[in-house]
């Protein structure tokens, strides 16, 4: 095998135009996940399936707002949804989200944990 046959083999989403729209699409999902109310929705539905009342009193944000946002998300796909007599249940899409959040949070705990103390 040759090196430009290797470089193309171990790096397709640098040389293919699919490559492009698979980074275009992955800046989109994290774009959705840089809402401190959309991350906070996303864990909690991380956990399981909630309905918009419950949703708002894990979150703490306005119906409104909550339910705005979940519009959003599932437009983009990432969550899903389903009738449960009266009442819409929400629930993510697939586990890689909830995977990309758990992430995101780690990475936040350890940003704290490295604070120098305050004064």
């Amino acid at each position: 095998m040759s090196t430009s046959t290797q470089a193309a083999s171990a790096h397709p989403s640098q040389q293919s135009p699919e490559g492009g729209e698979r980074l275009e699409v992955a800046a989109a999902v994290l774009g959705l996940l840089a809402d401190r109310t959309r991350l906070a929705l996303l864990e909690r539905l991380g956990r399981g399936e909630a309905d918009v009342t419950t949703l708002v009193r894990s979150t703490g944000a306005a119906r409104t707002s909550v339910s705005q946002h979940l519009a959003k998300l599932r437009l983009a796909g990432l969550v899903t949804t389903r009738k449960e007599g009266r009442h819409v249940v929400y629930a993510l899409r697939h586990g890689h989200l909830r995977r990309l959040v758990d992430e995101a949070l780690n990475v936040a705990d350890h940003q704290i944990g490295s604070l120098p103390p305050h004064d």
